[in-house]
């Protein structure tokens, strides 16, 4: 299974913050932005990711992440000239994809939870014939901001509708989906929306329309954060330095992901490690080293 990450966009919510650099690239705590989706894919056990930005921002996306060889990924970049909508990702990403089985995830997102990387990666194992898709849901308090999923009794979508005044259900649909070899098919036939874009609401819906879509409900033991604005930006930076500096480690760390999943050794782990010289995350990263 291959992952895209959907790092693009002017970033306005953000202004003037994102006026120079990509939303993707700014910080949440102690990690840029962009490492909490990719580590998401990585714990999903997805090595091969392509990076959606602009033409402006996709060399300094490539000055920090290089091509992933450091980590044991192969990432590669396109640049959307101008913003068409999340599903324009499988019209950008085609080739890549190839007809295959893939991920796509908001650059913007984050997820956090025991577990994790185990419930993403039974998410794609389980698109077959029958179910050519597979979204999660979270409860949300204001449903009117997201794109909402109604469900029935048995978990099975009724209705999916993008930012609805009047939502059926409290179930937003969050930023990772998983997607049969038929999205950018289904993709190209889009039509763009009132705002102009193709948007990942009617691509599910094509999906839904099929008899095809899964959900997965992701209860209390998850936490999803958007951070578009500056307010959740702020809160998402709480949320991971509260659990790092109380736990003791990192989250969305793409070398110590790396090292747990043996797509490194402890050679490579080292000299991670020491490239980052006296800096804390250096230091992190020889205590993970040590723990074996």
């Amino acid at each position: 299974m291959k992952g895209i990450i959907l790092a693009g966009g002017a970033g306005s919510r953000l202004h003037p913050m994102t006026v120079a650099v990509s939303k993707q690239l700014m910080p949440v705590y102690d990690k840029p932005l962009i490492y909490y989706p990719l580590t998401t894919l990585m714990l999903a056990g997805i090595r091969e990711i392509l990076i959606i930005t602009t033409p402006r921002d996709q060399p300094v996306f490539q000055a920090l992440l290089g091509d992933g060889s450091q980590w044991g990924l192969k990432l590669s970049f396109i640049a959307q000239d101008e913003p068409r909508g999340l599903a324009d990702a499988y019209r950008l990403g085609a080739d890549f994809v190839d007809a295959g089985p893939s991920a796509l995830i908001l650059g913007d997102n984050i997820f956090y939870g025991d577990g994790a990387g185990r419930v993403f990666a039974e998410a794609g194992r389980s698109l077959t014939a029958e179910r050519g898709a597979m979204v999660f849901a979270y409860r949300v308090a204001d449903p009117r901001r997201y794109g909402v999923v109604e469900l029935d009794v048995a978990g099975r979508p009724l209705s999916i509708e993008e930012k609805p005044a009047f939502p059926r259900s409290p179930w937003a649909v969050t930023g990772l989906y998983f997607y049969d070899g038929q999205a950018p098919e289904i993709a190209a036939g889009l039509r763009p929306s009132a705002r102009g874009e193709l948007e990942i609401t009617d691509l599910n819906r094509a999906y839904m329309e099929q008899g095809r879509l899964g959900v997965e409900r992701l209860g209390r033991g998850f936490a999803w954060l958007d951070t578009g604005t500056p307010d959740s930006l702020l809160d998402a930076a709480a949320f991971v330095r509260t659990l790092e500096q109380r736990q003791g480690f990192k989250i969305a760390c793409p070398e110590e992901v790396a090292w747990h999943m043996g797509w490194i050794d402890a050679a490579a782990l080292q000299a991670l490690a020491e490239s980052f010289g006296a800096a804390d995350y250096g230091a992190y990263l020889r205590g993970v080293l040590a723990a074996g």
